[in-house]
């Protein structure tokens, strides 16, 4: 009879994770791996393949119990074993604090460790179980934020799959406008060419009437000179001076005059170019629209991103919109889209029928999460239904006394000298200027506590020449 091998520390070590065997589970194809590993290995192959052999097993794998107690039995052993001195096979219960060494009673009394400070296991062993449930305590917060932050993935999923099919409406919405321009300007060249034929062609028919009208009468004239020619000379003598002032024509030689034919240039001169600009001057276009991504959910933006106003108290949050990190969490607050640098920028903004807003610029680090009131880094002129104000990173809101409630507010940002103005359209009245060296991108900024719209106006582009 053959005699059995021994267990060596191997047979007790997953495949996988080659560690000792947990909660381990026996295939079909008599394989065991740990509970966890084999499920990990088929999530990653998509597949229940043996990873040892390749078998397919469809079945559910079951709990092997006989390795699960012999790996229990292996392990407390093994423990047993580590609390034996090598060297003197006692337990060792000291721990030496300058050689950091595990030590039994004799080890303790040795020459090497007789004047070390030596200190029980059980004492250094609690210590360091405090270090590491605070670890353990720090894993757990930092597993919390990894929980919260699949949330905000899976919140970032759903706002993705139910904004591309507004957003492609949109889009087809926009093309559908500028493909009735095209449409409505290719009717409107057709007449006109249609029609600027028609009167050519009329004009050229009259024309064509009246040489007919000469040709008639040429002809009839020919023919009673050519009679008279043939009457005798004595008729010719007689009849001279009648027949010559017959024969005399005073019909204007035929000729074509300037534009008879169709003012092709017109139409066809830099037509793509022409055609532009013409549907150009017809779409408004405003210089900034705002960025939906960094909209608190207290605001609705318009289709267009263009006007921006508070929601309605009693109305519900979007659960749709995710608390991305550009977006402001506690302010009815949003940007602009694109952010500046370099260069001067104006734009306009409606705010005759809001009662509490505030306009200017916002720097690209500005505090956009746990406000309790205003961001930081934001520059500023604003109405709170009394007051006309400004404010700026350094000071709260300085009243601006002498200046009716504005209707428009125009911002003028000069980068090249660090200055922002605040004025009405025309720039009569200059509301407050802001001298300040912007050294980070700055963004178009709103505010909005009212029911009522803030719109950013549409300019009006001179042709280019």
């Amino acid at each position: 009879m053959a005699l059995k091998r021994p267990f060596c520390d191997v047979d007790f070590l997953c495949p996988v994770c080659h560690d000792v065997f947990d909660h381990p589970v026996v295939l079909l194809c008599g394989h065991s791996f740990c509970r966890a590993c084999i499920e990990q290995c088929w999530i990653a192959s998509d597949s229940r393949q043996c990873p040892m052999c390749r078998k397919i097993s469809d079945e559910t794998p079951s709990l092997n119990l006989a390795l699960e107690n012999l790996c229990q039995a292996f392990l407390h052993r093994k423990r047993h074993l580590e609390e034996l001195c090598e060297v003197h096979q006692e337990k060792r219960t000291l721990v030496c604090c300058d050689d950091n060494q595990l030590l039994c009673e004799i080890c303790r009394q040795s020459e090497e460790h007789r004047n070390h400070t030596c200190r029980p296991v059980l004492e250094v062993a609690e210590e360091h179980k405090g270090v590491l449930r605070s670890e353990l305590g720090l894993l757990r917060e930092k597993m919390e934020l990894m929980h919260q932050a699949n949330l905000e993935c899976e919140s970032v999923a759903l706002k993705m799959n139910y904004d591309p099919p507004n957003v492609k409406n949109q889009i087809k919405a926009g093309f559908k406008h500028l493909h009735q321009l095209l449409d409505d300007e290719e009717k409107a060249r057709i007449n006109e060419l249609k029609l600027e034929m028609e009167e050519k062609l009329e004009s050229l028919k009259n024309k064509n009437g009246m040489i007919s009208e000469e040709i008639h009468m040429l002809t009839t004239t020919i023919k009673d000179l050519e009679k008279e020619l043939d009457s005798g000379d004595i008729r010719i003598i007689q009849n001279f001076k009648e027949t010559l002032m017959r024969a005399q024509c005073e019909a204007e030689d035929p000729e074509m005059t300037p534009g008879d034919l169709i003012d092709v240039a017109k139409y066809m001169g830099n037509f793509k170019h022409n055609v532009w600009q013409k549907i150009r001057r017809s779409i408004s276009y405003t210089p900034v629209v705002l960025d939906p991504n960094t909209a608190s959910f207290q605001l609705t933006l318009s289709e267009d991103l263009i006007t921006v106003w508070n929601r309605n108290k009693s109305q519900e949050i979007d659960e749709k919109s995710p608390n991305n990190i550009e977006r402001f969490a506690d302010c009815p607050c949003v940007l602009g889209y694109v952010g500046y640098s370099t260069g001067t920028h104006t734009w306009d903004i409606d705010v005759e029928e809001n009662s509490s807003w505030m306009v200017g610029v916002a720097v690209e680090s500005v505090q956009r999460k746990g406000t309790n009131g205003l961001p930081t880094g934001i520059w500023c002129i604003g109405y709170d239904g009394e007051t006309l104000s400004v404010t700026d990173p350094l000071e709260s809101r300085v009243p601006l006394h002498g200046f009716a409630k504005p209707t428009v507010v125009r911002v003028n940002l000069d980068l090249s000298v660090g200055r922002l103005l605040f004025s009405d359209v025309l720039g009569e009245t200059v509301y407050h200027t802001f001298t300040h060296n912007f050294t980070e991108k700055v963004y178009p900024f709103f505010y909005n506590e009212c029911l009522h719209r803030v719109s950013i106006l549409p300019v009006v582009e001179s042709d280019e020449k």
